[in-house]
């Protein structure tokens, strides 16, 4: 069976304060009621103890005059002493009945029985139709004793039975104190649940929406988005799976538009290039000073630009279906060296030194992609090195990892560039010598491809003059390999 939930997010807030306020409320209920209880209980001991004082108080006073009448009367004589203790006698009757009704306990029943017991013997002594001798007299008058020894009890019971009731008072105050406690103990508890619980099914969503939205940031489509939770968040979430569907699919348009482009430019520029080399190598005449320079403007402008596009290519492979590494074991000065042959025109042209501190490191990674690093860290180098600047290439191993610097003494980089120099077709300001700009893939493919060895690239400070880029990458990278 499956439980009915909230469909929006409106009904799920509107629940989950529903769910956290009933047990809050049921609290004060409870709470409520047992100060009720105890208020109840205090006010029947409060009046249960002033009535029953201010009755033996009044039974004191009743039976004073009744005993000094009765006393006078058998001394006197006097019938009109007897009717003095008719009143009074009166009086203390109304009293006991008083007290009869309040005083519900065997002790004080007794004592009022004692007292109702002596009254009835001095009755039938002073109120009887036949004469009384005053030896019966005597003895009636005696029974005043038994009266008041049974009011002074009655008085004890009185008081003890009023601090008992205090004492079950208190007893029942530290009770509900007690038990008020582990129930706001309960109910924090629950409600701390009851939070967590809701806050738990409306943040899954929302997470996933955070998720999805810093993916699509990323710019990676591959993976599905789906939301889980209230309609409307659902709704939401399928809206941004809408949305990575389009843009996978203009990804996938601009990378088949580069991988076409790039194609149809490598053909004419291979004839460009292989014209160029037959002019170079005098296949059509000697060539003069001039002429040559010329040519050589040529070939090395069409180096870069097969650069350029072999940029293009990587980066439109790439991102249409991250290829994995084709890791082999190399060293590392071959490759350096092989890097800076591809840039030795450019290097005489513009009369830059190299500084060159590198460590015959032995690696595993891949070959072709590391090259491609080296070139366009070199090439964004060389574009932005004034004439006659210097290059500096440092490589050290730190434990484990190769630790490559490649910095220039050209501008650097400004603080309001760094956010997004490694993004793709991201291109900064004009290179200084005369560079025109690039297509802003190089320093794109350098990011991709160090993420894919799991090393990281960054900019340093402080170190050289200009531009200052640190690659770090592990020296046997933990990565799938492609099948042989």
């Amino acid at each position: 069976m499956r439980w009915p939930r909230p469909k929006s997010l409106n009904s799920l807030l509107l629940t989950g304060f529903a769910l956290v306020s009933v047990p809050l409320l049921l609290a004060v209920v409870i709470g409520a009621t047992k100060v009720r209880d105890l208020a109840r209980q205090s006010e029947t001991l409060v009046r249960s103890g002033v009535e029953t004082t201010h009755y033996t108080q009044q039974l004191f006073q009743q039976i004073a005059p009744m005993e000094r009448s009765a006393k006078l009367f058998q001394v006197l004589n006097d019938p009109a002493l007897l009717q003095v203790y008719r009143e009074s006698r009166e009086r203390l009757l109304v009293t006991l009945e008083s007290i009869a009704a309040v005083a519900n306990d065997p002790k004080r029943s007794t004592q009022l029985g004692a007292i109702q017991n002596a009254l009835q013997r001095i009755d039938a002594a002073l109120l009887a139709t036949t004469p009384q001798t005053p030896e019966q007299i005597a003895q009636a008058v005696s029974a005043f004793d038994t009266m008041w020894s049974a009011a002074f009890e009655l008085s004890a019971a009185t008081n003890e039975q009023v601090e008992s009731g205090l004492s079950s008072l208190q007893s029942a105050t530290a009770e509900t104190q007690q038990y008020l406690f582990w129930q706001s103990a309960a109910v924090i508890l629950l409600t701390a649940l009851l939070v967590a619980l809701f806050t738990s099914v409306l943040l899954r969503p929302i997470r996933q929406i955070d998720a999805a939205i810093s993916q699509l940031g990323k710019g990676t489509f591959s993976k599905p988005i789906s939301v889980k939770g209230p309609t409307d968040l659902e709704n939401l979430g399928r809206q941004l799976e809408w949305l990575r569907v389009r843009l996978l699919e203009l990804a996938q348009e601009r990378n088949r538009f580069l991988r076409h482009m790039s194609h149809e430019l490598k053909t004419p520029l291979a004839s460009i290039r292989e014209g160029t080399e037959l002019l170079m190598d005098g296949a059509v005449g000697e060539l003069d000073s001039a002429q040559r320079e010329v040519t050589m403007i040529l070939r090395d402008n069409g180096i870069k630009l097969q650069q350029l596009i072999e940029n293009l290519l990587s980066f439109s492979a790439w991102q249409a279906r991250h290829s994995t590494l084709e890791i082999s074991e190399f060293r590392l000065r071959p490759l350096i060296k092989s890097a800076l042959e591809t840039h030795q025109l450019t290097l005489l042209a513009q009369r830059v030194r190299l500084d060159l501190k590198v460590e015959d490191v032995q690696l595993k990674a891949d070959r072709a992609k590391l090259k491609l690093i080296l070139d366009n860290l070199l090439s964004n180098a060389l574009k932005y090195s004034p004439r006659g600047g210097t290059i500096y290439i440092h490589a050290h191993t730190d434990k484990d990892v190769l630790v490559l610097d490649v910095a220039d003494t050209g501008p650097g980089i400004s603080k309001e560039e760094r956010g997004a120099i490694f993004e793709a077709f991201y291109s900064g300001r004009a290179p200084i010598a005369g560079h025109l700009k690039g297509t802003g893939i190089g320093l794109s493919v350098v990011s991709e491809f160090v993420q894919a060895h799991g090393g990281t690239v960054e900019i340093v400070d402080g170190i050289f003059p200009g531009a200052h880029f640190r690659v770090r990458l592990p020296l046997a990278p933990k990565v799938e390999t492609e099948p042989a």
